[in-house]
Protein backbone atom coordinates (compact mmCIF):
# COMPACT_ATOMS: atom_id res chain seq x y z
CA UNK A 1 0.00 0.00 0.00
CA UNK A 2 1.79 3.25 -0.61
CA UNK A 3 1.80 6.11 1.40
CA UNK A 4 -1.56 7.83 -0.03
CA UNK A 5 -3.61 4.82 0.56
CA UNK A 6 -1.74 4.61 4.09
CA UNK A 7 -2.77 8.05 5.10
CA UNK A 8 -6.61 7.10 3.74
CA UNK A 9 -6.86 4.34 5.68
CA UNK A 10 -5.56 5.69 8.85
CA UNK A 11 -8.11 8.53 8.28
CA UNK A 12 -10.99 5.78 8.20
CA UNK A 13 -9.35 4.54 11.06
CA UNK A 14 -9.45 7.36 13.29
CA UNK A 15 -13.78 8.23 11.77
CA UNK A 16 -14.80 4.64 12.77
CA UNK A 17 -13.22 5.17 16.32
CA UNK A 18 -14.99 8.40 16.75
CA UNK A 19 -18.35 6.39 15.37
CA UNK A 20 -17.63 3.65 17.99
CA UNK A 21 -17.70 6.16 20.91
CA UNK A 22 -21.53 6.40 20.27
CA UNK A 23 -22.26 2.82 19.22
CA UNK A 24 -22.45 0.74 22.48
CA UNK A 25 -24.95 -1.40 21.56
CA UNK A 26 -23.49 -2.59 18.31
CA UNK A 27 -19.80 -3.18 20.47
CA UNK A 28 -21.90 -5.43 22.61
CA UNK A 29 -23.31 -7.92 19.51
CA UNK A 30 -20.18 -7.35 18.03
CA UNK A 31 -17.94 -8.67 21.09
CA UNK A 32 -21.15 -11.50 21.41
CA UNK A 33 -20.81 -12.32 17.94
CA UNK A 34 -16.88 -12.92 18.32
CA UNK A 35 -17.51 -15.20 21.39
CA UNK A 36 -20.23 -17.37 19.36
CA UNK A 37 -19.50 -17.11 15.58
CA UNK A 38 -22.86 -17.46 14.53
CA UNK A 39 -21.97 -16.83 10.90
CA UNK A 40 -19.29 -18.68 10.58
CA UNK A 41 -18.84 -19.95 6.68
CA UNK A 42 -21.44 -17.56 5.07
CA UNK A 43 -20.53 -15.09 2.56
CA UNK A 44 -22.91 -11.66 2.52
CA UNK A 45 -23.01 -9.29 -0.42
CA UNK A 46 -24.07 -5.81 1.14
CA UNK A 47 -25.49 -2.85 -0.85
CA UNK A 48 -25.26 -0.02 1.66
CA UNK A 49 -23.95 3.68 2.94
CA UNK A 50 -20.19 2.80 3.03
CA UNK A 51 -19.98 5.19 6.32
CA UNK A 52 -18.19 4.75 9.71
CA UNK A 53 -21.62 3.52 11.03
CA UNK A 54 -21.50 0.81 8.45
CA UNK A 55 -18.42 -0.33 8.97
CA UNK A 56 -19.22 -0.42 12.73
CA UNK A 57 -21.59 -2.73 11.66
CA UNK A 58 -19.29 -5.05 9.00
CA UNK A 59 -17.04 -4.95 11.46
CA UNK A 60 -19.99 -6.75 13.83
CA UNK A 61 -20.96 -9.75 10.84
CA UNK A 62 -17.17 -10.35 10.61
CA UNK A 63 -16.36 -10.79 14.18
CA UNK A 64 -19.11 -13.23 13.30
CA UNK A 65 -17.52 -14.99 10.88
CA UNK A 66 -18.51 -13.82 7.97
CA UNK A 67 -17.01 -12.90 4.62
CA UNK A 68 -18.00 -9.81 3.45
CA UNK A 69 -18.63 -7.65 -0.22
CA UNK A 70 -19.40 -4.21 0.04
CA UNK A 71 -20.99 -1.78 -2.81
CA UNK A 72 -22.03 1.69 -1.94
CA UNK A 73 -25.95 2.17 -2.11
CA UNK A 74 -25.50 5.93 -3.36
CA UNK A 75 -22.46 7.09 -5.05
CA UNK A 76 -22.51 10.18 -3.11
CA UNK A 77 -22.66 9.34 0.36
CA UNK A 78 -19.14 7.16 0.37
CA UNK A 79 -16.80 7.78 2.81
CA UNK A 80 -13.43 6.82 1.00
CA UNK A 81 -11.46 6.84 4.18
CA UNK A 82 -13.62 4.78 5.78
CA UNK A 83 -13.34 2.18 2.38
CA UNK A 84 -9.76 2.17 2.78
CA UNK A 85 -9.74 1.14 6.13
CA UNK A 86 -12.56 -1.46 5.41
CA UNK A 87 -10.41 -2.92 2.87
CA UNK A 88 -6.99 -2.49 5.35
CA UNK A 89 -9.96 -4.67 7.90
CA UNK A 90 -10.29 -7.46 5.31
CA UNK A 91 -12.76 -6.46 3.28
CA UNK A 92 -13.70 -6.59 -0.55
CA UNK A 93 -14.94 -3.25 -1.24
CA UNK A 94 -16.19 -1.49 -3.75
CA UNK A 95 -17.03 2.38 -3.76
CA UNK A 96 -15.44 5.10 -4.32
CA UNK A 97 -17.47 8.71 -4.01
CA UNK A 98 -18.85 10.29 -6.93
CA UNK A 99 -18.81 7.39 -9.00
CA UNK A 100 -21.01 7.47 -12.45
CA UNK A 101 -24.02 5.32 -12.60
CA UNK A 102 -22.30 3.11 -14.84
CA UNK A 103 -19.73 2.57 -12.24
CA UNK A 104 -22.29 2.40 -9.37
CA UNK A 105 -24.07 -0.69 -11.11
CA UNK A 106 -20.81 -2.38 -12.13
CA UNK A 107 -19.55 -2.27 -8.09
CA UNK A 108 -22.50 -3.93 -6.95
CA UNK A 109 -21.80 -7.15 -9.29
CA UNK A 110 -19.17 -6.73 -8.07
CA UNK A 111 -20.01 -7.53 -4.82
CA UNK A 112 -22.29 -10.15 -5.82
CA UNK A 113 -19.40 -11.94 -7.48
CA UNK A 114 -18.69 -13.13 -3.90
CA UNK A 115 -21.84 -15.55 -4.50
CA UNK A 116 -23.64 -14.52 -1.38
CA UNK A 117 -25.55 -17.02 1.07
CA UNK A 118 -27.12 -13.56 2.33
CA UNK A 119 -27.69 -10.30 1.07
CA UNK A 120 -27.76 -6.94 2.38
CA UNK A 121 -29.51 -3.88 1.15
CA UNK A 122 -30.74 -0.63 1.07
CA UNK A 123 -33.04 0.72 -1.77
CA UNK A 124 -33.11 -2.85 -3.25
CA UNK A 125 -30.85 -1.87 -5.80
CA UNK A 126 -29.08 -5.42 -5.12
CA UNK A 127 -31.72 -7.50 -5.05
CA UNK A 128 -32.88 -6.23 -7.83
CA UNK A 129 -29.89 -6.81 -9.90
CA UNK A 130 -29.86 -10.45 -8.18
CA UNK A 131 -33.54 -10.77 -9.83
CA UNK A 132 -33.02 -9.86 -13.03
CA UNK A 133 -29.35 -9.78 -14.61
CA UNK A 134 -27.79 -12.06 -11.78
CA UNK A 135 -30.44 -15.21 -11.74
CA UNK A 136 -27.55 -17.80 -11.81
CA UNK A 137 -26.62 -16.61 -8.04
CA UNK A 138 -30.17 -16.79 -6.77
CA UNK A 139 -30.11 -20.55 -5.78
CA UNK A 140 -27.01 -19.81 -3.69
CA UNK A 141 -29.07 -16.79 -1.67
CA UNK A 142 -31.23 -18.02 1.32
CA UNK A 143 -32.03 -14.82 2.89
CA UNK A 144 -31.80 -11.01 2.93
CA UNK A 145 -32.22 -7.72 4.75
CA UNK A 146 -33.27 -4.42 4.03
CA UNK A 147 -32.70 -1.79 5.81
CA UNK A 148 -35.30 1.40 4.13
CA UNK A 149 -38.64 2.32 2.99
CA UNK A 150 -37.76 2.38 -0.18
CA UNK A 151 -36.46 -1.20 -0.56
CA UNK A 152 -39.68 -2.19 1.34
CA UNK A 153 -42.06 -1.05 -0.65
CA UNK A 154 -39.98 -2.48 -3.86
CA UNK A 155 -39.86 -5.98 -2.20
CA UNK A 156 -43.14 -6.25 -1.18
CA UNK A 157 -44.55 -5.65 -4.58
CA UNK A 158 -41.88 -8.27 -5.57
CA UNK A 159 -43.54 -10.94 -3.25
CA UNK A 160 -47.44 -9.82 -4.13
CA UNK A 161 -46.31 -11.21 -7.76
CA UNK A 162 -44.35 -14.06 -6.51
CA UNK A 163 -41.48 -12.48 -7.71
CA UNK A 164 -39.25 -12.75 -4.52
CA UNK A 165 -37.05 -16.05 -4.67
CA UNK A 166 -36.05 -15.84 -0.97
CA UNK A 167 -36.93 -14.24 2.34
CA UNK A 168 -36.16 -10.53 3.26
CA UNK A 169 -36.26 -9.34 6.63
CA UNK A 170 -37.90 -6.16 7.14
CA UNK A 171 -35.17 -4.20 9.23
CA UNK A 172 -36.73 -0.88 7.80
CA UNK A 173 -40.22 -1.70 10.10
CA UNK A 174 -39.14 -1.74 13.71
CA UNK A 175 -40.20 0.08 15.79
CA UNK A 176 -36.91 1.51 17.53
CA UNK A 177 -35.97 2.50 13.67
CA UNK A 178 -38.84 4.08 12.94
CA UNK A 179 -38.63 5.65 15.65
CA UNK A 180 -34.67 6.60 16.39
CA UNK A 181 -33.80 6.13 13.10
CA UNK A 182 -36.59 7.60 10.64
CA UNK A 183 -38.04 10.26 12.81
CA UNK A 184 -35.27 11.49 14.66
CA UNK A 185 -32.36 10.42 12.44
CA UNK A 186 -33.59 11.72 9.32
CA UNK A 187 -34.99 15.05 10.75
CA UNK A 188 -31.95 15.99 12.35
CA UNK A 189 -29.21 15.50 9.25
CA UNK A 190 -31.65 16.29 6.52
CA UNK A 191 -31.70 20.08 8.19
CA UNK A 192 -27.84 19.30 9.09
CA UNK A 193 -27.63 18.88 5.15
CA UNK A 194 -29.31 21.13 3.85
CA UNK A 195 -27.50 24.22 6.49
CA UNK A 196 -24.23 22.85 5.55
CA UNK A 197 -24.77 23.42 1.68
CA UNK A 198 -26.60 26.61 1.52
CA UNK A 199 -26.27 28.10 5.07
CA UNK A 200 -29.57 29.48 5.09
CA UNK A 201 -31.42 30.82 8.13
CA UNK A 202 -34.34 28.43 8.74
CA UNK A 203 -36.10 30.40 11.40
CA UNK A 204 -38.88 32.30 10.03
CA UNK A 205 -38.95 30.47 6.20
CA UNK A 206 -41.38 28.17 5.20
CA UNK A 207 -40.52 25.24 4.72
CA UNK A 208 -42.79 22.32 2.64
CA UNK A 209 -42.36 18.89 3.78
CA UNK A 210 -44.01 16.19 1.05
CA UNK A 211 -44.66 13.16 2.72
CA UNK A 212 -45.65 12.90 6.34
CA UNK A 213 -44.42 9.30 7.07
CA UNK A 214 -41.90 8.63 10.17
CA UNK A 215 -39.11 10.61 8.08
CA UNK A 216 -41.38 13.46 6.82
CA UNK A 217 -43.16 13.92 10.66
CA UNK A 218 -39.14 13.93 12.02
CA UNK A 219 -38.11 16.37 9.06
CA UNK A 220 -41.32 18.68 9.72
CA UNK A 221 -40.97 18.42 13.93
CA UNK A 222 -37.08 20.23 13.49
CA UNK A 223 -37.94 22.35 11.30
CA UNK A 224 -40.92 23.22 13.51
CA UNK A 225 -38.51 23.72 15.77
CA UNK A 226 -36.30 25.70 14.24
CA UNK A 227 -38.76 28.30 13.92
CA UNK A 228 -39.51 27.49 10.38
CA UNK A 229 -43.36 27.70 9.07
CA UNK A 230 -44.11 23.90 7.52
CA UNK A 231 -46.37 23.25 5.05
CA UNK A 232 -47.03 19.55 4.87
CA UNK A 233 -48.21 17.41 1.33
CA UNK A 234 -49.50 13.62 0.99
CA UNK A 235 -51.62 11.44 -0.71
CA UNK A 236 -52.43 10.01 2.19
CA UNK A 237 -55.61 10.90 4.00
CA UNK A 238 -54.71 9.81 7.53
CA UNK A 239 -51.37 10.79 7.19
CA UNK A 240 -52.55 14.23 6.18
CA UNK A 241 -54.89 14.53 9.12
CA UNK A 242 -52.52 13.41 11.38
CA UNK A 243 -50.05 16.24 10.05
CA UNK A 244 -53.51 18.81 10.20
CA UNK A 245 -53.77 17.67 14.10
CA UNK A 246 -50.76 18.24 15.06
CA UNK A 247 -50.95 22.16 14.07
CA UNK A 248 -49.53 21.74 10.02
CA UNK A 249 -50.90 23.73 7.59
CA UNK A 250 -51.78 20.86 4.93
CA UNK A 251 -51.47 21.81 0.78
CA UNK A 252 -51.48 20.15 -2.64
CA UNK A 253 -47.99 20.62 -4.35
CA UNK A 254 -49.58 22.74 -7.03
CA UNK A 255 -50.17 25.43 -3.98
CA UNK A 256 -47.25 24.56 -1.72
CA UNK A 257 -44.85 25.58 -4.55
CA UNK A 258 -46.08 29.29 -4.98
CA UNK A 259 -45.35 29.94 -1.50
CA UNK A 260 -42.53 27.45 -0.04
CA UNK A 261 -38.94 28.83 0.46
CA UNK A 262 -37.29 25.31 1.10
CA UNK A 263 -38.81 22.16 -0.07
CA UNK A 264 -38.14 18.35 1.09
CA UNK A 265 -39.42 16.01 -0.32
CA UNK A 266 -39.41 12.45 1.60
CA UNK A 267 -41.65 9.97 0.00
CA UNK A 268 -39.79 7.06 -1.86
CA UNK A 269 -41.62 7.64 -4.41
CA UNK A 270 -40.93 9.99 -7.58
CA UNK A 271 -41.96 13.09 -9.47
CA UNK A 272 -43.26 14.53 -6.36
CA UNK A 273 -41.90 17.83 -7.85
CA UNK A 274 -42.72 18.06 -11.22
CA UNK A 275 -42.36 20.37 -13.93
CA UNK A 276 -45.87 22.66 -13.14
CA UNK A 277 -44.52 22.96 -9.42
CA UNK A 278 -41.47 24.37 -10.27
CA UNK A 279 -42.82 26.70 -12.82
CA UNK A 280 -44.86 28.37 -10.21
CA UNK A 281 -41.81 28.57 -7.01
CA UNK A 282 -39.74 31.76 -6.31
CA UNK A 283 -37.18 33.19 -6.85
CA UNK A 284 -34.71 31.35 -4.50
CA UNK A 285 -36.47 28.30 -3.56
CA UNK A 286 -33.79 25.28 -2.41
CA UNK A 287 -34.92 22.17 -3.44
CA UNK A 288 -33.84 18.87 -1.37
CA UNK A 289 -34.53 15.15 -1.18
CA UNK A 290 -34.24 12.86 1.81
CA UNK A 291 -36.31 10.00 0.46
CA UNK A 292 -33.75 7.79 -1.29
CA UNK A 293 -33.62 7.80 -4.87
CA UNK A 294 -33.08 10.63 -6.90
CA UNK A 295 -36.31 10.17 -9.02
CA UNK A 296 -38.56 12.08 -6.19
CA UNK A 297 -37.55 15.98 -7.61
CA UNK A 298 -37.59 15.80 -11.46
CA UNK A 299 -34.39 16.41 -12.07
CA UNK A 300 -34.87 16.36 -15.81
CA UNK A 301 -37.85 18.73 -16.09
CA UNK A 302 -35.56 21.27 -14.06
CA UNK A 303 -32.46 21.13 -16.90
CA UNK A 304 -35.14 21.43 -19.51
CA UNK A 305 -36.59 24.62 -17.74
CA UNK A 306 -33.51 26.11 -17.03
CA UNK A 307 -31.49 28.32 -19.33
CA UNK A 308 -28.14 28.73 -17.72
CA UNK A 309 -27.12 25.92 -14.82
CA UNK A 310 -24.01 26.76 -12.16
CA UNK A 311 -22.79 23.69 -10.84
CA UNK A 312 -21.45 24.25 -7.39
CA UNK A 313 -22.00 28.11 -6.18
CA UNK A 314 -21.49 26.18 -3.25
CA UNK A 315 -20.56 22.59 -2.26
CA UNK A 316 -23.63 20.58 -3.34
CA UNK A 317 -25.42 23.36 -4.44
CA UNK A 318 -26.46 24.05 -7.99
CA UNK A 319 -28.11 26.82 -9.54
CA UNK A 320 -30.69 26.36 -12.25
CA UNK A 321 -31.43 29.90 -13.65
CA UNK A 322 -35.09 30.17 -15.59
CA UNK A 323 -36.10 31.87 -18.74
CA UNK A 324 -37.83 34.69 -16.08
CA UNK A 325 -35.04 35.11 -14.46
CA UNK A 326 -36.12 32.99 -11.25
CA UNK A 327 -32.96 31.09 -9.67
CA UNK A 328 -34.07 27.31 -8.35
CA UNK A 329 -31.12 25.93 -5.88
CA UNK A 330 -30.48 21.90 -6.25
CA UNK A 331 -28.90 20.55 -3.13
CA UNK A 332 -26.93 17.38 -3.87
CA UNK A 333 -28.02 16.72 -7.22
CA UNK A 334 -31.38 15.59 -6.23
CA UNK A 335 -29.68 12.47 -3.73
CA UNK A 336 -30.18 12.37 -0.18
CA UNK A 337 -28.75 15.57 1.09
CA UNK A 338 -28.06 14.49 4.62
CA UNK A 339 -25.74 11.47 3.32
CA UNK A 340 -24.23 14.24 0.47
CA UNK A 341 -23.89 17.31 1.80
CA UNK A 342 -23.60 16.07 6.17
CA UNK A 343 -22.60 12.81 6.99
CA UNK A 344 -26.11 11.08 7.03
CA UNK A 345 -27.28 10.11 10.72
CA UNK A 346 -25.54 10.71 13.69
CA UNK A 347 -23.88 7.58 15.25
CA UNK A 348 -26.01 7.03 18.03
CA UNK A 349 -29.26 6.75 15.59
CA UNK A 350 -27.25 4.42 13.37
CA UNK A 351 -26.43 2.02 16.73
CA UNK A 352 -30.24 0.90 17.04
CA UNK A 353 -30.72 0.46 13.39
CA UNK A 354 -27.72 -1.73 12.96
CA UNK A 355 -27.68 -3.44 15.92
CA UNK A 356 -31.17 -4.56 14.75
CA UNK A 357 -29.72 -5.83 11.18
CA UNK A 358 -26.82 -7.49 12.62
CA UNK A 359 -29.55 -9.63 15.33
CA UNK A 360 -31.59 -10.12 12.17
CA UNK A 361 -29.29 -11.72 9.85
CA UNK A 362 -27.71 -14.23 13.19
CA UNK A 363 -31.54 -14.72 13.18
CA UNK A 364 -31.65 -15.30 9.54
CA UNK A 365 -28.47 -17.59 9.58
CA UNK A 366 -30.44 -20.04 12.01
CA UNK A 367 -34.21 -19.76 10.33
CA UNK A 368 -33.69 -19.35 6.63
CA UNK A 369 -33.88 -22.66 5.75
CA UNK A 370 -37.77 -22.76 7.36
CA UNK A 371 -38.74 -19.85 5.48
CA UNK A 372 -40.68 -19.22 2.41
CA UNK A 373 -39.59 -16.35 -0.34
CA UNK A 374 -41.41 -13.03 1.15
CA UNK A 375 -40.65 -10.08 3.44
CA UNK A 376 -40.63 -10.90 6.94
CA UNK A 377 -41.15 -8.64 10.17
CA UNK A 378 -38.11 -8.40 12.49
CA UNK A 379 -39.13 -11.05 15.34
CA UNK A 380 -40.13 -8.89 18.18
CA UNK A 381 -37.88 -9.73 20.38
CA UNK A 382 -35.08 -8.64 18.89
CA UNK A 383 -36.69 -5.21 18.39
CA UNK A 384 -37.60 -5.02 22.41
CA UNK A 385 -33.99 -6.40 23.09
CA UNK A 386 -31.97 -3.78 20.92
CA UNK A 387 -34.43 -0.96 22.99
CA UNK A 388 -32.95 -2.83 26.56
CA UNK A 389 -29.70 -2.69 25.33
CA UNK A 390 -29.62 0.70 24.19
CA UNK A 391 -31.71 2.06 27.73
CA UNK A 392 -28.80 -0.26 29.63
CA UNK A 393 -25.70 2.04 28.15
CA UNK A 394 -27.77 5.13 28.38
CA UNK A 395 -27.98 4.07 32.72
CA UNK A 396 -31.53 4.20 32.47
CA UNK A 397 -33.92 1.75 34.08
CA UNK A 398 -37.61 1.22 33.76
CA UNK A 399 -40.50 -0.60 35.48
CA UNK A 400 -41.48 -4.41 35.28
CA UNK A 401 -44.93 -5.64 35.60
CA UNK A 402 -45.83 -7.28 38.59
CA UNK A 403 -47.14 -10.80 38.77
CA UNK A 404 -50.52 -9.68 38.91
CA UNK A 405 -50.42 -6.96 36.01
CA UNK A 406 -49.26 -9.60 33.55
CA UNK A 407 -51.65 -12.20 34.69
CA UNK A 408 -54.31 -9.44 34.44
CA UNK A 409 -53.02 -8.67 30.25
CA UNK A 410 -53.12 -12.31 29.97
CA UNK A 411 -56.95 -12.94 30.88
CA UNK A 412 -60.03 -12.00 29.55
CA UNK A 413 -62.37 -13.40 32.71
CA UNK A 414 -61.40 -10.30 34.35
CA UNK A 415 -63.26 -7.67 34.54
CA UNK A 416 -62.88 -4.29 34.95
Amino acid sequence: MDAEDKSLAEAGERRVDWALRSMPVLRAIGARFDATRPLDGLKIAACLHVTAETAVLVGALKAGGAEIALAASNPLSTQNDVAAALREYGVAVHARAGVDRDTYYRHIHQALDIGPDIVLDDGCDLVNILHTERVELLDGVTGGCEETTTGIIRLRQMAAESALRFPVVAVNDTRTKRMFDNRYGTGQSTLDGIVRATNTLLAGRTIVVAGFGFCGRGVAERAKGQGARVIVTEIDPVKALDASLQGYEVLPMAEAARTGDLFITVTGNRDVVRAEHLAEMRDGAILANAGHFDVEIDVRALEELAVTVNLGVRPHTDEYVLADGRRLLLLAEGRLVNLTAAEGHPAAVMDMSFSAQALAVAWLAEERVRLAPGVYDVPAEIDAEVARLKLAAAGIEIDALTTVQADYLRSWRLGS
